[in-house]
């Protein structure tokens, strides 16, 4: 049995978040050389479930982690579906639209409605911080998107932020209630595998809306695109869900969301230091921006464990636990 090292968990989610960050950027970079939200979540998906297929045979106990039951298969793909398909597309909208950020700030409102929903749809015990948390994040929202005078932010993006939060509630609650008995990796083989496969479907259905030629050329800073496409796969999906997944062995659950909340910050300084000043924040954004982690923090101290149940997770870690969609 792991011997709990509580430095060595937090240096795995901080740099876990410093990926995640920095992916947020990358992605957007991608989006801006022409490629769309619908063909970069399918190329993440395929590269990611060919990788961490890779993985299942080279370690132990190899295929054989990836078995699934009937009746585990449809609970699977939902989860799949939530987390791994509609979230990280929405997300990919919201920034394309959105400085990096704030794309993230909308989508991080989701640990709020998993404690509603923990509330009012399972009747959990609540503490009464997670009023304090909600009245927080609605304002911090508030001042993000500066709703007291003229709407500056995009409307479809922020109805992207706000739908991958929705989506990545759904993913958490669908895990909390049947797949935390999988390995790590057998879960995002699964999930990137349904991912994958809709992504698949979504393009032959849409006729192949978009083509492939960006993937050949190179951004208008110089960077081959095949090149960002490539760290979105390996260093912005596998590498810090193994990290955050291993740092599950070291803290709670709790801590690991807490601590994961530097990712938008640090999402928002790369994204002003790579892209520019279409980036920046103004003091009534920064100030939302800190309001909503405050008010996520407090939700997510906020439920009442109670046996069997898994408090909810922040949005870089699920009940599996596994790091959320990026």
């Amino acid at each position: 049995m792991t011997t709990p090292r509580p430095a060595l968990g937090v240096a795995m989610v901080l740099g876990s978040g410093v990926l995640f960050a920095v992916n947020g950027t990358v992605s957007k970079l991608v989006l801006r050389a022409g490629l769309n939200a619908q063909q970069l979540t399918l190329l993440r998906a395929l590269g990611a479930v060919a990788g961490l297929l890779l993985l299942s045979l080279v370690l132990r106990p190899g295929v054989r982690r990836l078995r699934v039951t009937p009746r585990q298969l449809p609970l699977l793909v939902a989860y799949g579906l939530t987390g791994f398909f509609l979230v990280p597309m929405l997300y990919f909208v919201a920034i394309s639209r959105l400085p990096v950020g704030i794309g993230l700030l909308f989508e991080y409102s989701a640990p709020l409605l998993v404690a509603l929903w923990a509330r009012f749809g399972q009747r959990h015990r609540v503490r009464p911080r997670l009023w304090a948390g909600l009245a927080l994040s609605l304002a911090g929202l508030g001042c993000v998107a500066e709703v007291w005078g003229e709407l500056k932010l995009d409307g479809l993006g922020m109805l992207a932020g706000l739908g991958a939060a929705v989506f990545l509630a759904v993913y958490y609650v669908l895990g909390a209630r049947g797949v935390a008995g999988r390995d790590t990796l057998s879960l995002c083989t699964w999930a990137f595998g349904a991912s994958a496969v809709a992504g698949l479907l979504t393009r032959a259905v849409t006729a192949g809306v978009g083509g492939w030629e960006p993937l050949a050329a190179d951004t208008d800073r110089g960077v081959p695109v095949a090149l960002l496409c490539a760290y979105v796969v390996v260093l912005g999906s596998i590498v810090p869900y193994l990290l955050v997944a291993a740092a599950m062995r070291h803290l709670p659950a709790t801590s690991v969301g807490i601590v994961g909340m530097v990712e938008p910050v640090l999402a928002a300084a790369v994204a002003w230091l790579v892209i520019g000043d279409g980036e920046a924040l103004n003091p009534a954004q920064l100030g939302g921006g800190a309001l909503v982690l405050l008010g996520v923090a407090l939700a997510e101290t906020a439920r009442v464990a109670t046996p069997g149940t898994a408090a909810p997770t922040a949005p870089d870690t699920a009940p599996a636990p596994v790091a959320a969609p990026r």
